[in-house]
């Protein structure tokens, strides 16, 4: 047994250290680590809040004697801690805040040094994994200093997540602490450690502190997220059990978003006196800080009628240029309790804001409503049955403002219809870090234990008859304990060897249903999952087999389902199922193949099968045709119908070499029904197949319409490709359009590639949303350049088509920490409004795309510049969608996509556009 019990709070704003002796259980056994920290240059203290963030100087900036922690330098020079919060309210551009959030944010590659949001390019970037796993070692560290003969890696660590994160999200978090020295660890959902935090403190009088309680809501209000519990209370005899029974939705909300409505308040004070201009990232990054203490200071019990809020000038000016506003105490209020926490009816649901306000400014998608109590409300709609609760638990740094902890106490009696009994926190600050070292002690009975397996009820979607309602089977029940195997008994599939297997899932919070049994999925409140899948491959690859398996789960240690195929006849082999959860898209449940489609596989089978190599050259050229006649038009092919004719062509890949028509109708075919190269849950497992094709080019490269259909194919599929297959996708656009600007000893080192035409060539170059952003830049600059030099191919319409979608402020498929940077779209937007928009077809539309309102002020173009854009666009009657989505931030609808991706989307599949709107509960 590990001599401590380590539990780690890895919060947005702060991070917290606790701990106790293993076995221990006295009243003062938990303790608070105080964590060495640099305090001022030069300066170490011991204090108990870590804030999570990190500096890093500018070189020669700071002497390196000045940042020597008691175990040595930081890593590269960064500063963890209360200096670089000091620092980064000095300096702009150079804090890495809110790693946390970042970490469920799926909008952008997690892995992938982006941060701090918007720097300037002389500042060193670090990825959100790596900045928690900063923080993490710089706790390491600092235990490993005090306690060298207790490693921190060695004792029994807890810590703790948001019960809202998902399995991408826990997955991120596991990987920081492995980073970080930490290996082995449990997690636990944060709402839940607060209330074991309370339940310790309160162990003796349980019985008392909980009588007449059935439900308790916590609320948990941090820098980064609002996190939602229930947990039911039931007295057994003389002791009460308590057993969490609901976890909200992901809802990236809380203090963050506060600090940054009261720094948008500042800076349109500061605009008013500086003639209306809008801070910098940078600066605006600095004047959050600044607000941030600011609203600590208004909203305290003995708070003070005014803060004076000042944003520091840049390099020589830093003095200088400094400037200052006051924030009154009746703003904060209004803005922050009246904005965030508004007393609204209990059956009021979240809005959809449809503008580019401050809470989605800065690169987080952050809920498209702010108030928290609408989101709260919603939460209690749809899971505390016919019962409200009785009991409420406030935690989070945010209610430590008294005014916002009774605005919400009146909202909840106001829908109750009286009190709630509040569950005192002692310190929302410290209960999270300490209740997960309280929670460890209860796994060894030795402190009061909440039940909570799993939240939900998973059911496997099955195939249901036309009209029926479709239904589930129960793969693990709501409640079921963490590592606990649940068979699927008396239920066997028979699957191929080496072949892909998908099954889609649903969950559900409501009601208790056994493991096995099948219920109608209409009258269940279910929220569709990520699809699981996976490729059977036996011991040895030895060639395709049938394998009877049936189903088996279990709930992680992550608190994540785990499925797997296990062989009926082999218990030893077993196949995970993973979650597919890139994210770009999601595309309806499968609902089985057209019964013609067998019909449809023996017309592919007719023209590229190993049978036939004298197939009727008719037949090759009306494949597509008969293919229609079966299935009505191609645009109207549901995706489940393009993927599984994707897999036939591509099992008769070698019957496209037979003649140049053979070449065309098979690369034409096969790039439709695998675009966009995602959404379907095997997808990348298809595009892994595809791409080896890639280096074979075509066979009848002297057909002009074969080439065309080779890049045709690849622009199709490039949202599916990864970024070494985008990069030299890249190379060989260079090389058809540039050749004669490249190094001809460089030239002479390539692999010449399929000739591709001008249109083709840019609209493929435009679907690389993987490739580095200077990358884009330099394409972008030249195709601008043709342009402007009046190159007669670059009047196309697909040129200005691909300017649009190259210098797009939100991606398709990529990450967003590669889009263009905005000064280089402004100057391509610059080019686009001197051209005349009646005479140029596709200026107009390709300005909506450069000019489209991300609610990023690191990605949006000048508001000046947008609003030429709106004035254009009206003067043009362009459609009203295109002017929206230059005003406001707006999620794409279907005419919107088509345009943006250049051909109709698969019939089924909706692109998430995840930073446009974010779901709400």
């Amino acid at each position: 047994m590990a001599p401590y019990i380590v539990g780690i709070d890895l919060g947005t704003t702060h991070t917290v250290v606790a701990w106790a002796p293993s076995g221990a259980v006295a009243d003062d056994a938990i303790e608070v680590l105080a964590i060495e920290q640099l305090v001022a240059l030069g300066e170490v203290a011991a204090r108990p809040l870590l804030p999570s963030v990190l500096y890093h100087p500018a070189a020669n900036e700071i002497p390196a004697a000045d940042l020597v922690l008691p175990w040595g330098p930081g890593p590269e020079g960064r500063v963890v801690g209360s200096l670089a919060r000091e620092l980064g309210a000095q300096v702009p551009g150079r804090l890495v805040t809110s790693a946390k959030s970042w970490l469920s944010h799926a909008a952008v590659d997690r892995l992938a040094p982006i941060l701090p949001w918007g720097a300037p390019d002389d500042v060193a970037r670090i990825s959100p994994v790596a900045a928690s796993a900063s923080v993490l070692a710089h706790v390491r560290a600092a235990w490993n200093w005090r306690r060298p003969q207790a490693p921190l890696e060695e004792q029994e660590i807890v810590l703790t997540v948001p019960a809202s994160f998902d399995d991408v999200a826990r997955a991120l978090t596991l990987e920081a602490a492995r980073e970080a020295g930490l290996p082995t660890l449990r997690l636990l959902e944060e709402p839940q450690a607060a209330l074991y935090d309370w339940l310790f403190r309160h162990r003796r009088s349980l019985s008392s502190e909980l009588a007449g309680t059935g439900l308790v809501l916590v609320c948990d209000v941090g820098g980064g997220t609002t996190d939602l519990s229930l947990v039911r209370v039931e007295m057994r005899g003389s002791e009460p059990r308590l057993e969490r029974v609901a976890v909200g939705s992901h809802l990236m909300l809380g203090g963050d978003n506060m600090d940054l409505a009261l720094a948008h308040r500042a800076e349109g004070k500061l605009a008013a006196a500086a003639g209306g201009q809008r801070l910098a990232p940078g600066a605006l990054s600095q004047l959050i800080e600044r607000c941030r203490a600011a609203k600590e200071r208004l909203l305290a019990r003995d708070a003070a009628q005014s803060v004076a809020v000042t944003l520091l000038g840049a390099g020589s000016r830093l003095v200088g240029g400094a400037r200052t506003v006051d924030l009154q105490r009746e703003e904060a209020e209004r803005i922050v309790i009246d904005g965030f926490f508004p007393r609204v009816a209990a059956d009021e649901l979240p809005r959809r804001a449809r503008t580019g306000s401050g809470l989605v400014a800065f690169g987080l998608p952050y809920a498209s409503d702010a108030a928290v109590t609408r989101h709260l409300a919603a939460f209690l709609q749809q899971h505390r049955g016919a019962t409200w609760p009785d009991a409420v638990l406030l935690n989070g740094g945010v209610f430590r403002a008294h005014a916002i902890a009774m605005r919400l106490h009146e909202t909840l009696a106001d829908w109750r219809g009286a009190a709630l009994k509040p569950l005192h926190n002692a310190d929302p600050d410290i209960a999270v870090a300490r209740g997960a070292v309280a929670y460890a002690l209860a796994r060894r009975g030795l402190a009061p234990k909440i039940a909570a397996g799993a939240a939900r009820n998973y059911f496997l979607r099955v195939e249901s008859t036309a009209g029926d309602a479709p239904r589930g089977i129960c793969v693990l029940p709501r409640g079921s304990e963490e590592g606990h195997e649940v068979p699927l008994a008396g239920r066997s599939f028979a699957l191929k060897s080496g072949e892909p297997v998908r099954f889609d899932l649903v969950a559900t919070t409501a009601g208790t249903v056994a493991a096995g049994a099948q219920v109608d999925l209409g009258e269940l409140d279910a929220q569709p999952l990520p699809p699981v899948a996976t490729v059977l491959r036996t011991p040895g690859g030895r060639g395709s087999q049938e394998i009877p398996v049936h189903l088996a789960s279990t709930l992680t240690g992550v608190g994540t389902l785990a499925l797997y195929c296990i062989a009926d006849e082999d218990p030893g082999q077993r196949w995970r199922l993973e979650f597919q959860l890139r994210g770009e898209g999601t595309a309806a449940p499968a609902q089985g193949l057209p019964p013609r489609f067998a019909e449809a596989v023996a017309l592919i089978e007719r023209v590229f099968g190993s049978r036939d190599r004298l197939a009727d050259p008719k037949a090759v050229k009306q494949l597509r045709s008969q293919l229609e006649a079966l299935f009505g038009q191609r645009e109207q092919w549901s995706l489940g119908l393009l993927r599984a004719l994707f897999d036939a062509l591509l099992q008769r890949a070698r019957g496209r070499r037979r003649s140049a028509d053979h070449e065309r109708v098979w690369l034409s075919l096969t790039g439709w029904c695998l675009r966009p190269g995602f959404g379907d849950p095997l997808d990348a497992w298809r595009i892994e197949r595809l791409w080896p094709l890639y280096g074979q080019g075509v066979h009848q490269g002297r057909d002009a319409q074969v080439c065309a259909e080779w890049w045709t194919l690849w622009r199709r599929v490039a949202g599916g490709l990864d970024e070494a297959a985008q990069q030299r996708l890249l190379e060989d656009f260079a090389i058809n359009l540039r050749g004669n600007e490249i190094d001809p000893a460089d030239l002479r080192q390539m692999q010449r590639p399929v000739k591709g035409g001008w249109d083709d060539m840019v609209r493929m170059c435009a679907t690389l949303e993987r490739i580095p952003s200077e990358h884009k830049v330099e394409v972008g600059d030249w195709l601008v350049g043709q342009l402007q030099r009046a190159n007669p191919k670059a009047r196309s319409p697909w040129t200005l088509w691909s300017i649009g979608r190259i210098g797009a402020r939100l991606p398709f498929h990529g990450s967003a920490h590669r889009v263009v940077p905005a000064d280089a779209a402004a100057a391509w937007l610059e080019v686009l409004l001197a051209l005349d928009w009646k005479q140029v077809d596709g200026a107009a539309a390709a300005a909506a795309n450069l000019a489209r309102l991300s609610g990023d002020r690191v990605r949006d173009l000048p508001a000046d510049l947008r609003e030429q854009v709106v004035d254009r666009l009206t003067a043009l009657r362009a459609p009203p969608a295109w002017i929206a989505r230059v005003r406001e931030v707006v999620p794409l609808d279907d005419a919107g996509q088509q345009g943006v991706f250049g051909e109709a989307l698969p019939l089924g599949l909706k692109l998430i556009d995840r930073e446009a709107e974010q779901e709400t509960p």
